[in-house]
C-alpha cells in the first residue's frame, strides 16, 4: 500500500515535474471519460463540455424553449462553479497549507461523487434524476478541468476532448511537413514536431476513451454504484499528502 500511497503523492506534490504532470493527466483523463460517458446512462446528458451546452441553450432560446435555456445556464454555472472552487481550494492552500494545494479539489470532486453516486443508489431511478445529476456532474468536471490547468499551468486539460485533438493535429501536421525546401533558406526555421507532446495527447485522448468504455459498461449493468471506485481513486489522490507523510514517518530511523 504504501508504494502506491508514496506514487499517488507525486502525482498531486506541490514540486512539479514532467512525469508527475503526464501521470496525473493520463488518470484524470481517465476519471473525466468515465463519469462523461458514464453519466449519460445514469442522466442522459454529457457533461463534461460546456460547447454543446452553451449552444443547446443558444438553440432553445430560438425555440422559446425557456425551462430548457434555464436548466442549460444551471448547467453552465454549475461547471464554472467548480473551476471557481478549484481556483479558491489551489490559492487557499498556497497561502496555510502548500503540501496539500493541489490534492485539496480531487478531494473536494471524490466527495462529491462518492455522494452522487450513494444517493443514486439510496433513490433509484427517478425523474429528477437529471435535475439533480447534470448541475452536480457540471460542478465536478469544472472542478476537475481548472485543477488539471492550474497543475500543468494551462498546457493540459482532461474533461473535453476538443482541444486535445486539435493539438494532436497540429503536431501531425509538423511530423508530416516537408523541410527540404527550407534547408535551402537560411532564414526560416525547420518545422519540428514535438514527439513528447503527441505521445502524451495521444495518451491522454486513449485515456479518455478507455475510462468512457468502462464508465458506460459500469453505470449500465450496476448504475450510480459505479461512481464509488472514481470516487475512491480521486480520494486516493486528494488524501495522498496526509499519508504519505504518515508512511515517511514510519520509516523514519
Amino acid at each position: 500500500m504504501a508504494p502506491a500511497i508514496l506514487f499517488a503523492h507525486r502525482l498531486v506534490a506541490r514540486q512539479r515535474s514532467e512525469d508527475g504532470d503526464r501521470n496525473l493527466a493520463l488518470a484524470l483523463a481517465f476519471i473525466a471519460g468515465a463519469i462523461n460517458a458514464g453519466g449519460f446512462f445514469a442522466v442522459g446528458h454529457y457533461t463534461s463540455h460546456m460547447s454543446g451546452i452553451v449552444s443547446a441553450i443558444a438553440d432553445f432560446a430560438a425555440l422559446g424553449a425557456w425551462v430548457l435555456v434555464g436548466a442549460g445556464l444551471v448547467a453552465l454555472f454549475s461547471f464554472t462553479a467548480g473551476a471557481a472552487s478549484s481556483a479558491w481550494l489551489i490559492n487557499w492552500g498556497r497561502r496555510n497549507d502548500r503540501r496539500r494545494q493541489y490534492a485539496l479539489p480531487l478531494l473536494l470532486e471524490g466527495v462529491v461523487l462518492a455522494g452522487l453516486g450513494v444517493a443514486g443508489m439510496v433513490v433509484g431511478a427517478s425523474p429528477y434524476a437529471a435535475a439533480v445529476g447534470v448541475p452536480v456532474l457540471c460542478f465536478i468536471m469544472g472542478l476537475q478541468n481548472a485543477t488539471i490547468t492550474k497543475v500543468s499551468g494551462a498546457r493540459l486539460r482532461t474533461t473535453h476532448v476538443t482541444g486535445i485533438v486539435t493539438d494532436i493535429g497540429i503536431e501531425l501536421g509538423k511530423l508530416a511537413y516537408w523541410n527540404r525546401a527550407l534547408e535551402n533558406r537560411g532564414d526560416a526555421p525547420r518545422v519540428r514536431a514535438d514527439r513528447a507532446k503527441l505521445r502524451l495527447l495521444s495518451a491522454m485522448l486513449g485515456a479518455f476513451i478507455g475510462g468512457g468504455v468502462l464508465g458506460a459498461l459500469g453505470f449500465s449493468h450496476v448504475g450510480a454504484a459505479a461512481a464509488l471506485p472514481l470516487a475512491l481513486l480521486l480520494g486516493l489522490l486528494g488524501t495522498a499528502p496526509a499519508a504519505a507523510a504518515a508512511v515517511l514517518r514510519r520509516r523514519a530511523p
